[in-house]
């Protein structure tokens, strides 16, 4: 089977992909007809891994710019979306990302900004946000989804940044890379340990040695 690409920059359908979510829709609390109608789609998937979306649940995404991935370097990051682990393919490719591959805009102070602001903005009213850390060339975010669908949320938060960014670099086209990785968090133990990962980050990446010291980088109740 191959196990190249595809335009989301996932992997192809995968057998019995769409059978794990049929089983778990079987078993879940169905959606209201009013979070149906907002967009809520409950488990879902989207070419690769199921997915669970529902209004309540915390989500922990990660969105990259769009070179994030050179075509120069093809050949090397294909191997990695070519992992058949889902756990271990994510875990490969965010040290990808870590490795500083692109133009890295969001290291400019002005674009960081612009993230910082697009990912508070709304803060306690559609969602709640409980950390972040903006990277060079992508970013994390732990919030508690409210009464907008998370793909919404992202959606905008990429759309606002990418117009800002753009227009601050005086240039055109695409500045992040389509569709997101999302995971949901099953136990306050989960959630606990995607905090400390998001966190010490920019550390892992050797930004900075203390994670307090990198600017970008958010957790509520430790500003």
């Amino acid at each position: 089977m191959s196990l190249s690409p595809n335009r989301a920059g996932g992997l192809p359908h995968r057998p019995g992909v769409r059978e794990v979510v049929r089983r778990r829709m079987d078993v879940a609390a169905g959606l209201s007809k009013e979070e149906q109608v907002a967009g809520f789609r409950g488990w879902n998937e989207r070419g690769y891994v199921p997915h669970r979306d529902e209004p309540g649940l915390v989500q922990f995404v990660t969105f990259r710019l769009a070179d994030g991935f050179p075509e120069a370097k093809r050949e090397v990051w294909e191997k990695l979306l070519g992992i058949e682990d889902d756990r271990e393919r994510r875990v490969q490719l965010e040290a990808w990302l870590d490795e500083g591959h692109g133009e890295c805009h969001l290291r400019e102070e002005g674009i960081a900004k612009a993230v910082a602001e697009a990912l508070r903005k709304f803060d306690g009213e559609r969602y709640r946000l409980k950390a972040y850390s903006i990277m060079p060339n992508h970013v994390h975010v732990l919030f508690e989804v409210g009464t907008v669908p998370m793909a919404k949320v992202v959606q905008s938060w990429k759309r606002f940044t990418a117009n800002r960014a753009n227009a601050l670099l005086g240039r055109k086209g695409s500045f992040w890379r389509e569709d997101y990785w999302d995971t949901f968090m099953r136990d306050v133990e989960h959630e606990e340990r995607t905090v400390r990962y998001i966190r010490n980050n920019p550390v892992k990446a050797g930004l900075v040695k203390d994670w307090k010291a990198w600017p970008w980088t958010y957790v509520a109740g430790e500003e």
